[in-house]
C-alpha cells in the first residue's frame, strides 16, 4: 500500500495512537528515559500524541486496531483490509468530523450572536449612538471641518481599536502603534459603510452586528463565530 497517499488524519492518528498503545501496554513496566533513543522516541510519541488532540477532537478510533495495523506493518504482514475500505473508513470519520465541530460552531455562535443582539438593543437607546438602516451603529468621538469623505472605491489609512462586546481586545493598529491602508470595499461590509459616514479626520465608534461582519464564520481564535464588533475608527487619509 502507498502510504502517502493516506489522508493525513490518518496518518497522525495512526501513529500517534500507536505510540499512546504501546505506552499504555508498557504501563507494567516503566521505561527508563536513560538514552538518545529512549528520550528522543518518547518525545516523538508526546508529540504525536499532542498532534492527535487537537486533529481528531470528536473521532473514536481504537488503539488495539492501530497497534495491530503497526505489527502487521513491522512484520511484513499482507494488509487485513484493502486499502479502498481504509480510504472509506477515513472519509467517514472525517465526514464525523465536521459534523462534530460544525455543531460546536454552531453552539458558539448561537452563545455569541444572543449577546451581541441584547448589546445592540440596549446601546441602540443611548444618547449619540445612532442606527442606520442595515443595523450598523455608530456615534462620533471627534468630529472634524472638513467635508471630505470616502467611497467604497477609495484607499483609506485609519487607526483602529477592536473589541468584543465583552471589552476584549482583538486587533489593535493603536497598540501596534502603526495605521493602516486598505481598500474600503475589500473589508468587513460594516467598515465599508460605516467609514463612508466619516469625513477625514474624523473619529467614531461603530458597533457591527455579527451579518455585517464575519457572520458565523471564525474569523480569528480571538472572535468567536457570530461576534458582534466594536470599532473605534480614526480617519487619517482618503487615497
Amino acid at each position: 500500500m502507498k502510504l502517502h497517499k493516506l489522508k493525513s488524519l490518518a496518518y497522525v492518528a495512526g501513529l500517534s495512537l500507536a505510540i499512546t498503545g504501546f505506552a499504555q501496554a508498557a504501563d507494567e513496566s516503566v521505561v527508563s528515559l536513560d538514552s538518545e533513543e529512549q528520550i528522543a522516541s518518547y518525545g516523538i510519541g508526546y508529540g504525536f500524541a499532542a498532534n492527535l488532540m487537537e486533529q481528531t477532537a470528536g473521532i473514536e478510533l481504537s488503539a488495539e486496531a492501530l497497534l495491530q495495523g503497526v505489527s502487521d506493518a513491522m512484520e511484513s504482514i499482507d494488509m487485513a483490509v484493502t486499502e479502498e475500505a481504509i480510504q472509506a473508513a477515513i472519509s467517514a470519520l472525517q465526514a464525523k468530523q465536521m459534523a462534530s465541530q460544525a455543531a460546536e460552531s454552531e453552539a458558539l455562535s448561537s452563545v455569541a450572536r444572543a449577546e451581541g443582539e441584547a448589546f445592540l438593543a440596549e446601546n441602540g437607546q443611548r444618547d449619540g449612538v445612532m442606527t442606520t438602516e442595515s443595523g450598523l451603529q455608530y456615534e462620533v468621538i471627534e468630529a472634524s471641518d472638513s467635508d471630505v469623505r470616502p467611497t467604497a472605491e477609495n484607499t483609506v489609512q485609519v487607526h483602529y481599536h477592536g473589541t468584543l462586546v465583552n471589552g476584549s481586545v482583538f486587533d489593535s493598529s493603536v497598540e501596534r502603534g502603526e495605521p493602516v491602508e486598505f481598500p474600503l470595499n475589500q473589508v468587513i461590509a460594516g467598515w465599508t459603510e460605516g467609514v463612508q459616514l466619516m469625513a477625514k479626520g474624523e473619529k467614531y465608534r461603530f458597533f457591527i452586528p455579527a451579518a455585517l461582519a464575519y457572520g458565523d464564520s471564525q474569523a480569528s481564535p480571538q472572535i468567536p463565530p457570530g461576534s458582534t464588533l466594536i470599532f473605534e475608527v480614526e480617519l487619517l487619509d482618503i487615497i
